[in-house]
């Protein structure tokens, strides 16, 4: 029904009434005929618009979509399946890897727990969760906790039940996104405006009418439907329609480019964007870990050489076994991963290892010790041709104080203290570039083992520097945003180093001193202390939660910022709403975030957004072209009334008749003008002025 009332519908609702009164005083004019199909123009106009966004934001279905229907809790100390809704405060659930958390929950038993928490706070690396305490204030980052909406990676865990429905901190979350009102979009400010204009003009020029016919001795009635015809003249009642198809046709050139528009007044709001806020993961990067760096025998290696150095994998034959037989993955046929799934981590380890080891030696499991967040490493011993082989990963400052030599060029020889600050180096280079750093020890055991001493006596194997790569088109991206005046602002949930190190990698930050700010400085920034911040030409927000970014796109129009913001996750719900535009990621996205959002990246690609703005600034030209136009006709359309009030002439042009031109040649020929290609210079030029209108007086007078 909304489709029917627009400001602009209501200025014809009101002609066509108009219309009907004329031809209730005087039957047989013409003027019912006019009033009806006025009517159907807005008909025609709703039903059309509705049809373009039909697919109205469901947020709250899409947020039952991704809790688990069922889940496992015990009761009575039997273990029940129960339907996710009735679980209650205090419950105890039953959760292990592939499994989505149903509610906020603190563990009492973990088993090698790690968990995806992206969805909430947009972090890409796995989190390690256990039973300790924990000192952290942020309930969302604190080690012992399970959030609703995530997932678990791997291991088996007990959890008490402390939070359901819309107090746990997905529920939160949804409610921020609920709880945003509407955003009006400039375009449809601009429209109102000129409705509101045309209206005022069209009732002036018609009470001007009816003075001269008074003058001139008309009878009133007479003069009233006569004043009433010329109302019903100048408002151009095709423009509504022309607008809806010239945006419906660019809708459509930008699905080829693999942008879904769901609002129609969106593909110009775009165009008008002075800011973009851009997530990190999944959309200036590829969402999926790539080992980057190796560092074996003292030097680094490049990736590259696996292929085609077959000695260098020889001499190196524990790291790459040990890459590929160390982790907690499980094979599965509906994986996205190749039949992996699990940490993303794990999985980029196992491909790299089965790259370079086609055939890794078939070998059982015999003892692990699993990883947990104390010792930040896993262990596994196999049984392998020359007996059991535990082989060893973690982080660097874990493992290494546990090796006493290193393997080198396929010789073991006793890990020197300079050796020991090369590799320290080297973990530390990789470190700065943002890479996530593994170390990797192996030891050969007796056949007669005792599990208390299997970490000890470690050979060194190697470093591994693990990245979520940026997409290859990105930094033209970034340039050509910088080249049309549109700021772009990563806005991400990631670590502050490997944000910063992707930012430089694609052009983002240039200088040396970029403006950084984590969630938590964030917090204490006053609202005129952040305004200043964000004027800083160069700024990253990391670790930042959904409640910070929905605040950073509220400052920023504060400050008159038209705001484009990206995002995937249930954390980007609240600030997709709140943005003037905000654009999901069509594969990696939650249903959530596409619900909220205006338009969809089908490719999750931050390029296509370039590719959008290009035709949103397009459409706004276009938009005033055929606006001039139809405002031409229609004052040429005065011309016969004016003769005809002047001169004793016959009326040339009937209002039915106008109408017929402004429906039947206007609208079709309009489109015409709205349909154009953007300037190939258009994104070579700012962002236009929030001051600039649609039909300004310079376009006014020329019509």
């Amino acid at each position: 029904m909304k489709q029917f009332f627009q400001f602009f519908s209501v200025i014809l609702w009101v002609a066509a009434a108009l219309a009907f009164v004329a031809e209730w005083n005087s039957p047989g004019t013409g003027m019912g005929r006019i009033g009806y199909s006025i009517i159907a123009v807005i008909l025609v106009n709703g039903v059309f618009t509705f049809w373009q966004d039909y697919r109205a934001e469901r947020a709250l279905a899409a947020l039952q979509k991704l809790l688990p229907p069922r889940v496992r809790a015990t009761r009575d100390g039997t273990v029940v399946e129960l339907p996710a809704e009735q679980l209650v405060v205090g419950d105890i659930v039953l959760l292990e890897q592939g499994d989505n958390i149903p509610a906020d929950c603190r563990l009492i038993e973990a088993f090698a727990v790690r968990v995806s928490n992206a969805t909430v706070t947009g972090e890409s690396a796995a989190q390690a969760r256990d039973t300790h305490p924990s000192m952290k204030e942020d309930l969302l980052r604190s080690g012992n906790i399970l959030l609703a909406g995530t997932s678990v990676l791997s291991g088996q865990s007990k959890a008490v039940v402390f939070a359901t429905g819309p107090l746990t901190e997905f529920g939160k979350i949804a409610q921020l996104a609920q709880a945003g009102g509407e955003v009006v979009s400039p375009l449809r400010k601009e429209l109102t405006r000129v409705s509101r204009l045309i209206a005022v003009l069209a009732v002036m020029i018609g009470l001007i009418f009816l003075a001269i016919g008074i003058a001139a001795g008309l009878p009133f009635w007479q003069d009233f439907i006569f004043s009433i015809g010329i109302i019903v003249a100048m408002v151009p009642e095709g423009l509504l329609t022309t607008l809806t198809v010239a945006l419906a046709l660019a809708a459509t050139r930008m699905a080829k480019r693999n942008v879904l528009i769901r609002h129609l007044a969106s593909v110009e709001t775009l165009g008008s964007a002075t800011v973009i806020c851009t997530d990190k993961t999944g959309t200036l990067t590829e969402n999926r870990m790539r080992v980057r760096e190796l560092f074996l025998g003292g030097e680094k290696v490049a990736t590259t050489a696996l292929e085609y150095d077959p000695q260098l994998v020889q001499s190196n034959l524990d790291f790459f076994v040990g890459a590929g037989l160390c982790h907690d993955l499980k094979e599965t046929e509906n994986s996205r991963n190749k039949g992996l799934l699990g940490d993303p981590m794990e999985v980029a380890l196992v491909e790299m290892a089965r790259k370079a080891l086609p055939a890794i030696l078939a070998s059982r499991r015999l003892d692990e010790i699993p990883f947990d967040s104390d010792r930040m490493r896993l262990s596994v011993v196999h049984a392998m041709p020359t007996g059991p082989v535990l082989f060893c990963k973690g982080a660097p400052e874990s493992v290494l104080p546990l090796c006493g030599s290193i393997i080198d060029r396929g010789r073991i020889r006793p890990l020197a203290p300079e050796v020991m600050h090369t590799i320290v180096r080297a973990q530390e280079t990789m470190a700065q570039k943002g890479l996530r750093v593994l170390a990797f020890a192996s030891r050969r055991l007796p056949a007669a083992y005792t599990h208390d001493g299997l970490e000890q006596s470690l050979v060194f194997d190697g470093l591994v520097g693990l990245e979520d790569p940026p997409r290859t088109e990105v930094p033209e991206a970034v340039r050509k945003c910088r080249q049309a005046g549109v700021k772009i602002i990563m806005v991400t949930g990631d670590h502050p180093q490997t944000a910063t190190a992707i930012a430089r990698e694609i052009g983002l930050v240039e200088s040396d001193d970029p403006v950084i700010v984590t969630g938590d400085h964030l917090r204490r920034l006053s609202p005129s202390q952040l305004q200043l911040v964000l004027d800083a030409p160069e700024i990253i927000f990391a670790r930042v939660g959904a409640d910070q970014k929905l605040r950073i796109v509220e400052t920023l129009k504060n400050k008159r910022h038209v705001v484009a913001v990206t995002g995937d996750g249930v954390n980007d719900a609240p600030a997709l709403k709140a943005a003037h535009i905000g654009i999901a990621m069509g594969i990696a996205g939650t249903d959530v975030a596409k619900a909220a959002a205006d338009m969809v990246l089908l490719d999750d690609n931050f390029a296509s957004i370039v590719h959008a703005v290009e035709e949103g600034r397009a459409v706004f030209e276009n938009i005033r072209k055929f606006l001039a136009y139809v405002l031409v006709h229609n004052v040429a359309e005065l011309v016969p009334y004016l003769a005809f009030a002047l001169f004793p002439i016959p009326l040339p042009l009937t209002p039915l008749q106008a109408l017929a031109v402004d429906m039947g040649t206007d609208s079709l020929t309009a489109l015409g003008l709205g349909v154009e290609r953007p300037n190939p210079r258009i994104m070579q030029l700012p962002p236009r002025p929030r001051t600039t209108r649609l039909m300004n007086l310079g376009l006014a007078l020329r019509s």
